[in-house]
């Protein structure tokens, strides 16, 4: 038996008026994940409980079994693992986003323009860091470069007391000075960020950008604080040989914290640009090479959200469906599998960021015999009545 998730991060949403009352699930044309919600078991699943914060770190936690109440400690930490950074245990990692921010002379006046500063290339962004990393990574500081605009920095013998750090996502097109709430550990943060204005406005390659009608990424913005946590592997837990495969240092964390064989793909971003077709190979070929469990992450519904970018997230939907799910099922046609069909959480075009409200997914086995429905949406998920309260205990339903 193969086990196959197929993570859409931030798919489900809310009904769009320019979609005529749609969410995207329900106008985008897919129709591989709707034939097999003929035959599949649809319902509603609490992956972030009310009083934790509906990040990624603590939703895909939650849908892989892991129980973030007990296992999370923050979202940076999950990512300088990928990065291949040994946390001591005393050691602090934060988030640090690349973002571009309004020209004010004050940095509190700023506005958040764009968390992403469009989409900035690995290969501009670590010329960026680095130029941060020379003037700002003083001990016990040091600045390390991720993908895109997703970074790190690690505070040795540092504090997660820092006061309120806003993820940048959540605050596009607002003001920064009601998202600086910092206590006096935090002041050093803060001093970093309003500083690196200075350092990054002028630079090279902020100047190419700009000169070539793209957004500067004109400061670091820190959020995300955690330390050190030991998971469990999957295979200890689950007794199944599983793969990762995503673009995201996120996600490639916790693959490596829970002994999964990680997989990089070339040509994978994290966006519409991102290659479907090669996350869909590499899922078949680590399932036909000894793997038991794919977990297959991809981040191009979120990153529409958080954008507002309606026709976009239909896309990444459809391709989805198109370029993943069925050259899956093609290549598996004649093999006993299960896939689990997903969000990890809601990313609402509404409002741009996450929320914790239930997700819907879809089980099919390729042995059992289900009625189903004639689509996957979130409608017809919450009209089957199935309801799980956790992400652990979908997982526990979907591998046993």
């Amino acid at each position: 038996m193969k086990y196959i998730v197929l993570l859409c991060d931030g798919m489900a949403d809310h009904s769009v008026k320019e979609l005529n009352g749609k969410t995207p699930m329900e106008a985008a044309e897919k129709p591989n994940m709707d034939k097999l919600a003929g035959k599949s078991v649809q319902g509603l699943c609490k992956t972030v409980a009310d009083d934790l914060k509906p990040g990624s770190d603590v939703a895909n936690l939650s849908v892989l079994g892991y129980d973030p109440k007990k296992y999370y400690s923050g979202r940076s930490p999950l990512e300088a693992g990928s990065i291949g950074i040994d946390m001591k245990p005393t050691d602090v990692s934060f988030r640090c986003n690349l973002v571009t921010l309004s020209d004010e002379t004050e940095y509190s006046d700023k506005t958040m323009v764009d968390y992403c500063a469009g989409d900035i290339s690995s290969a501009e962004a670590h010329v960026l860091i680095k130029h941060v990393n020379e003037h700002l990574g003083i001990r016990p500081f040091s600045f390390y470069g991720g993908v895109s605009y997703r970074h790190c920095l690690i505070w040795d013998n540092g504090t997660i007391d820092v006061g309120e750090l806003t993820p940048p996502h959540d605050i596009t097109g607002e003001k920064i000075s009601g998202h600086l709430n910092v206590n006096q550990n935090g002041k050093k943060l803060l001093e970093m960020m309003e500083k690196s204005y200075d350092l990054l406005k002028n630079h090279p390659i902020n100047y190419e950008r700009i000169k070539n009608g793209r957004r500067p990424a004109n400061s670091i913005w820190l959020w995300g604080e955690g330390t050190k946590k030991i998971l469990p592997s999957f295979k200890e837990k689950y007794g199944l040989l599983a793969s990762m495969i995503s673009a995201v240092d996120l996600l490639k964390g916790i693959g490596k914290f829970t002994g999964m064989n990680v997989i990089d793909v070339p040509g994978a971003t994290g966006y519409l640009d991102t290659d479907f077709s090669g996350k869909a190979n590499a899922a078949v070929k680590a399932l036909k090479s000894g793997s038991d469990f794919v977990y297959i992450h991809i981040e191009a519904p979120d990153e529409c959200g958080h954008r507002g970018e309606v026709q976009n997230k239909i896309k990444s939907l459809e391709y989805i469906d198109k370029l993943v799910l069925a050259p899956i099922l093609k290549a598996f046609s004649k093999v006993d599998f299960k896939i689990l069909i997903c969000p990890d959480h809601p990313t609402p075009l509404d409002i741009r960021t996450h929320t914790n409200e239930p997700v819907p997914f879809l089980i099919y086995d390729s042995r059992a015999c289900v009625n189903g429905f004639s689509e996957f949406s979130e409608k017809t998920a919450k009209s089957s009545g199935v309801f799980y309260s956790s992400g652990e205990s979908l997982m526990e339903y979907f591998l046993r």
